[in-house]
């Protein structure tokens, strides 16, 4: 069992911020809000309409328009586990031991004593509840395995699937209820998801207590299945790309129905809500004029739609262009929920509440991602610059996480560098040259310490399983343009 050990945050004495016409006042720690996390699978930047997509998604939107709505929002990591582990830590990771997404009864796992955002909330005697995509360990229990299941890390309540909705997102037969499988369903995935969620929330308001609500939608992953209605709907468009805006469509009438029986507490000034991604898209054009997609660290892999919304506490109709993320949730609820991390130097997120309020606010260090499997394998965001590294050997990858990887992860070096200015250059397009080569040097210092910090932190898995099956080159995007890499 983890070694807990949580403080409160001193209460603070409440000072209220003038913003426009509007007084917001900073968080009440004898009240902490409720929290809602609606996390969509493989979204990418440019799907939502308030994003500049084509698919219809009015209440997402509706959100975004009365919140934030952040430019350059970040995913964990370029693939799902790894980016679920970010978002539930706080911290970079590959530094937590999740290298890759977890094939089905694989070793790697998130740890357990990695503290989780529903652990430190357990301490302000939230309800916790999971809904949906899980794939942070094996789901349900393997007794060979015994690995942490959503009630180890934190959560009362949890009606989800290991992976993907199987066979597709329609009459799954893979969700398990608080650690017993379900066996068939009828309906689609989403609204599957929405129901149970809406469920447990009338059971819980017996109880004043605040909440965690945690939607991992399957949406709009492989294998997509979409109502025919909504298909019907983006009949100019290709069988696939119909298919594949009705099922974000979809995804979105199902937030709606939540937000309905959310109503109450929205209204009431006292509900939290953030709507992101796991990372980019695996689909050309859904990552908006982004370089890259899922897999890979340009910025399609790795920026993806954010909103957050909080009636009374946040501006409507706000754009916020710093870089975020998805590890920055963790520090900024504790934050909200007068909470201290027992271990706050390792979280590699940070509490943008003061970003929100519009009051000085600094990194402690730039946001950073590394993905072994593809190249580049390290990026780090620094201002306005994209700083990506490359290592140049041309070891073979299969899909899933190896015992060759483990080797290769830990002695991997970068050796070719690139930087790009996303202010002028948001589809990376071309490296910058920079006339005084120490700031550029500089750069390409922190990320290699960067790769360091994380071999040496990043744990050794065991009993990993052989390199069978087709193997690739380590892979470039298929779509690169002209990228200033030197090969």
């Amino acid at each position: 069992m983890k070694s807990k050990s949580f403080f409160f945050s001193a209460l603070i004495s409440c000072s209220l911020l003038s913003v426009g016409s509007l007084i917001l006042s900073c968080s009440d720690s004898s009240q902490p809000p409720n929290i809602v996390i609606l996390l969509a699978d493989d979204l990418g930047y440019g799907d939502l309409r308030c994003y500049g997509g084509i698919a219809n998604t009015p209440n997402i939107d509706r959100l975004a328009s009365n919140g934030i709505r952040f430019s350059d929002f970040y995913a964990a990591a370029p693939n799902c586990s790894p980016s679920r582990v970010g978002l539930l830590t706080g911290r970079e990771p590959s530094e937590v031991g999740m290298y890759n997404y977890l094939a089905p009864n694989h070793p790697m796992h998130l740890r357990s004593e990695e503290l989780t955002l529903a652990e430190m909330l357990k301490e302000r005697k939230y309800h916790t509840g999971h809904f949906g995509k899980w794939h942070v360990s094996c789901l349900p229990q393997n007794p060979e395995l015994n690995q942490p299941q959503p009630h180890d890390q934190g959560f009362d309540y949890s009606f989800g699937t290991e992976n993907n909705a199987i066979p597709s997102h329609l009459d799954p037969v893979n969700f398990v209820r608080n650690g017993k499988p379900v066996g068939l369903l009828q309906g689609y995935s989403c609204d599957l998801v929405v129901e149970e969620a809406i469920s447990w929330l009338k059971t819980i308001s017996k109880d004043p207590k605040p909440y965690l609500l945690y939607v991992a939608f399957h949406e709009p992953h492989k294998v997509v299945a979409s109502p025919p209605e909504l298909i019907a709907k983006y009949a100019q468009h290709s069988t696939q790309d119909a298919e594949y805006f009705a099922n974000i469509e979809n995804m979105d009438r199902a937030v709606g129905r939540l937000l309905e029986a959310m109503s109450n507490d929205m209204e009431s000034g006292n509900t939290l809500i953030l709507f992101a991604s796991d990372n980019g898209s695996y689909r050309n054009g859904s990552n908006g004029k982004l370089l890259g997609g899922k897999s890979f660290i340009y910025e399609g892999g790795i920026r993806v739609p954010g909103i957050l919304y909080w009636k009374g506490k946040v501006l409507p109709k706000q754009v916020i262009s710093e870089p975020v993320g998805l590890v920055d949730i963790m520090p900024t609820i504790c934050h909200l929920s007068a909470l201290q991390h027992p271990d706050e130097e390792k979280l590699d997120g940070v509490n943008i509440w003061p970003l929100i309020m519009h009051r000085d606010f600094k990194r402690k260090k730039p946001l950073s991602w590394f993905f072994y499997r593809t190249s580049p394998e390290m990026a780090m965001r620094i201002g306005r610059y994209s700083v990506l590294g490359k290592d140049l050997d041309t070891t073979k990858f299969t899909h899933a996480f190896t015992a060759p990887d483990m080797h290769a992860i830990k002695n991997m070096s970068l050796e070719d560098f690139v930087i790009y200015d996303l202010e002028t250059d948001p589809g990376q397009e071309y490296g910058i040259e920079f006339s005084d080569l120490t700031e550029a040097e500089s750069y390409m210092r922190m990320l290699e310490k960067r790769l360091r910090e994380i071999q040496d932190e990043g744990p050794v898995w065991q009993d990993l399983p052989p390199a069978t099956g087709i193997k690739k080159l380590k892979s470039e995007w298929r779509q690169l343009r002209p990228d200033g890499f030197s090969n």
